[in-house]
């Protein structure tokens, strides 16, 4: 096992979502990803960078850019990406390609991360567990599952990623 530090990008999605009753809609807020790490006594040391606040739907170009940017800049050469589900594979690809020799996995939720009922605790944690033993390389962590991000699908119907 490592003890290097694991830079956690985060970027918005789902995981970053609250829900606002008198607007009826969900808004991606400040990220509660530091609170999820402090309260499931995360021992490895980490860092937390946000990157941006969008709904991966809404990532053009410019933002998968940005991300493989901080990801490349970046002294870690372990990296976490929480990252929207619905465009995950697009940007895994683009990491694929723009960011060689590091470890990295995109995590998200189906739920948000402030739900009772979320799948966010435990995405996270498989992201970190991958990052800390998997070899340089681009994953999905995601329904108790680690996929190589470059053969991988989001399942709409199914509420699920499969490999391909």
């Amino acid at each position: 096992m490592t003890q290097q530090a694991i830079l956690v990008l985060t970027t918005g999605g789902t995981i970053d979502k609250a829900y606002f009753d008198a607007l009826s809609e969900y808004q991606i807020v400040d990220s509660g990803i530091p609170a999820l790490l402090r309260e499931a006594r995360v021992a490895v040391p980490f860092r937390v960078v946000e990157v941006m606040r969008k709904d991966s739907l809404e990532l053009d170009d410019a933002d998968r850019a940005a991300i493989a940017a901080a990801a490349r800049d970046a002294a870690e050469t372990r990296i976490v990406v929480t990252h929207g589900t619905d465009t995950m594979t697009e940007t895994a690809k683009v990491l694929a390609s723009q960011v060689p020799g590091k470890t990295l996995c995109l995590t998200g939720a189906l739920s948000p991360a402030r739900f009772a009922e979320t799948d966010a605790n435990f995405n996270l944690g498989m992201a970190f567990a991958t990052v800390q033993v998997a070899p340089p390389g681009v994953y999905i962590a995601m329904s108790g599952q680690v996929f190589d991000g470059l053969k991988v699908r989001k399942d709409r119907e199914a509420g699920k990623f499969v490999a391909l």
